[in-house]
Parts: structure tokens; C-alpha cells; sequence
């Protein structure tokens, strides 16, 4: 279910279409593949059943989509959750679990930002 909103709210925002998704494989259940196989979106999803006669072009496709996905996202977040105290949600339900995660994220923008903001001082100086 949130693989669809996270696509829905992806388009909304940025006013354009998703056409690729690399996800974990959690992801890769029946009522996601059918979503993304009806709006044309390429995953990162295992193949069920019988191979198709592209089946290595979709591997290919498979496994960038994958790699993209490993190098960014859990780069980041595993040094979020390291530094961030993030490791270990102490979330009882989707509501604190989406709290937690915000602040975690948002503070890690926020050292960010301070960082810039001291080196751009530095530079001005």
C-alpha cells in the first residue's frame, strides 16, 4: 500500500511521471505488480513465472535500477540512522513511526545546512 501512495505523492509533487522504481523486495507483492505493471512502471521486482523473450534487457534494467537504489538511499539513511539515533524506531504505530522518521531527517538536513552555511562564512571572511 505505501509503495503506491510513495508513487502517487512522488507525482504530485514533482509534476512528472514515475516510470521507474527500485524498491526492496518487501515490495514486490501482487497488488504493487499490478499497479505498476498498469501505469507502466518498471521495477526492480524479482520476475515471476516464465521468462520473456527481453528477459535479459530487463535484468539489465533490474539490476541498474537496484544499484541506483542501494548507493543512494541506504547510503543515506545508514548514516542517518547511525548518527541520528534512527537505528531502532520506537514507533508503536504508522503515525509515530512517520514522526520519528521526519525529525530524524530533518535534523540531519538541518546539521547540513549549518555546515553550509559556516563553510560559505568561512569563504566570505
Amino acid at each position: 500500500i505505501r509503495l503506491k501512495d510513495c508513487i502517487r505523492m512522488q507525482q504530485k509533487l514533482m509534476n512528472v511521471r514515475v516510470r521507474c522504481v527500485a524498491a526492496d523486495s518487501i515490495y514486490a507483492n501482487n497488488a504493487n505488480r499490478k499497479f505498476c505493471t498498469k501505469y507502466g512502471i518498471s521495477t526492480s521486482f524479482v520476475r515471476k513465472g516464465r521468462a520473456a523473450k527481453d528477459e535479459p534487457l530487463r535484468k539489465v534494467l533490474r539490476s541498474e535500477l537496484s544499484k541506483e537504489r542501494a548507493t543512494r538511499l541506504e547510503g543515506s539513511f545508514g548514516t542517518q540512522k547511525q548518527h541520528y539515533s534512527l537505528s531502532r524506531i520506537k514507533a508503536r504505530n504508522r503515525k509515530t513511526e512517520i514522526l520519528w522518521i521526519f525529525f530524524g531527517i530533518h535534523t540531519a538536513n538541518a546539521i547540513l545546512m549549518i555546515e553550509k552555511i559556516r563553510n560559505k562564512t568561512a569563504k566570505a571572511a
